[in-house]
């Protein structure tokens, strides 16, 4: 299961809308390495002004690894990051997290090419080949 949904958050769910608050909590709380991942990303690319960074070291484990395939493969997840953190994420081999700020000055270009075709090829490495 990717997510640990208390009853109250799943009545609700029931009930109609949860907004993105509530659920930023608990991906949050569900997926903590993703959550270390993802925001600490995100603070690097704020203190570094270049609109841009990113993770490259490998999860301890897999059930960490895991949780950043949940949280990034999730449209749901994903988006509410997104627009919680108010950046672009980007994904590349399990565990290359990349967070980009699409108003900072070449960042969009960045991004294009960190998800394009000829970087995901580039970024292989045969100690991934089961990630």
């Amino acid at each position: 299961m990717s997510l640990t949904v208390d009853d109250r958050l799943l009545e609700k769910a029931m009930r109609g809308e949860v907004d993105d608050a509530l659920f930023v909590a608990c991906v949050r709380d569900s997926l903590p390495y993703a959550w270390e991942v993802i925001s600490g990303v995100v603070a690097r690319m704020r203190d570094g002004g270049a609109g841009f960074a990113d993770n490259r070291t490998p999860p301890p484990d897999e059930q960490a690894r895991g949780q950043l395939l949940r949280v990034l493969a999730s449209d749901a997840m994903r988006g509410a990051l997104e627009r919680h953190f108010g950046v672009r994420l980007a994904f590349q081999n399990c565990h290359r997290v990349a967070a980009f700020d699409l108003a900072a000055d070449g960042a969009a270009a960045r991004h294009e090419r960190f998800v394009s075709p000829r970087a995901q090829l580039l970024n292989q490495s045969p100690d991934l080949v089961d990630c």
